[in-house]
């Protein structure tokens, strides 16, 4: 038997029935997404838009409000570790012209705090604020090798998408593959999201923690691609790091949130 949802619960909802995918919505198309009567979907909507969490089109479709995103401003592990970052980002990104990307982990998945990008960047499947699966990125990878062996064990059993012929998808490849990036330092994700595309990413840390990881995404089919840059990455990396430490005493988040799946889940959700 399902559990009811609170009021409270239904207005997250309805907040949750959005994507990326499907940023505006009909106030029937939200109704059955939260799986409420149309008259309810009414109220709930209302209640949102008097508080600023949802605008409406001119053709009549919802869309998340800007008051969402002051209040998604406010998260620490996003402004803090995103203001310590810029300047070394911005650095790397006049080095390179090429995607620079900086993530955290949430549960398993990883989720993009920022990027740069110029036109002729290779094209790549992240968007700020978007999700995507920890295994195939090289943040993600990152992350991954540093997190709880819980968080590792989870994502090492469950089954993996294949998302070009070169993502590793075999469990015992990717524990090695972590061990390694716990040794190295970095890691490094040859075509395994995007064709031509290889990513260079390194730990950034808060005291002894990892709280994030940093990027760069260069044209190219093997890791000879990255091997100019790297340098330069690990470099950026070490200098967020200090940073961000400095201005928090170490006293950073140690561990996200874990996300546990709703009861009743929503349709159309998707990870990336």
């Amino acid at each position: 038997m399902t559990p009811s949802r609170t009021s409270g619960g239904k207005l997250l909802a309805v907040l949750d029935a959005f994507t990326r995918e499907r940023s505006a919505l009909t106030l029937s198309e939200i109704a059955r997404a939260v799986g409420v009567p149309l008259s309810t979907a009414h109220r709930l909507v209302g209640e949102l838009r008097r508080w600023g969490g949802l605008e409406r089109d001119l053709d009549g479709r919802f869309r998340i409000g800007l008051r969402v995103w002051e209040i998604g401003a406010l998260a620490p592990r996003g402004l803090g570790l995103r203001e310590a970052a810029l300047p070394f980002m911005e650095d790397l990104y006049e080095v390179t012209h090429q995607n620079v990307q900086l993530a955290v982990r949430e549960d398993v998945e990883v989720v993009f705090v920022e990027r740069f990008a110029s036109r002729s960047a290779v094209n790549v499947l992240t968007q700020v604020g978007g999700r995507f699966a920890l295994a195939p990125t090289g943040v993600g990878q990152v992350l991954l090798a540093h997190a709880p062996v819980e968080v590792q064990e989870r994502v090492l059993a469950a089954p993996m998408r294949k998302y070009t012929p070169h993502t590793i998808t075999d469990p015992r490849h990717l524990r090695r593959l972590l061990a390694d990036i716990r040794r190295t330092g970095f890691a490094i994700s040859e075509q395994q999201v995007t064709p031509g595309g290889v990513s260079v990413a390194a730990p950034i840390l808060s005291g002894d923690a990892v709280v994030a990881a940093l990027s760069v995404v260069v044209p190219g089919t093997t890791a000879a691609a990255v091997r100019s840059v790297t340098p330069s990455v690990l470099a950026a990396a070490r200098g967020i790091s200090r940073v961000l430490t400095q201005s928090t005493g170490g006293g950073w988040p140690l561990e996200p949130p874990t996300v546990t799946p709703s009861p009743d889940p929503l349709p159309g959700r998707t990870s990336a």
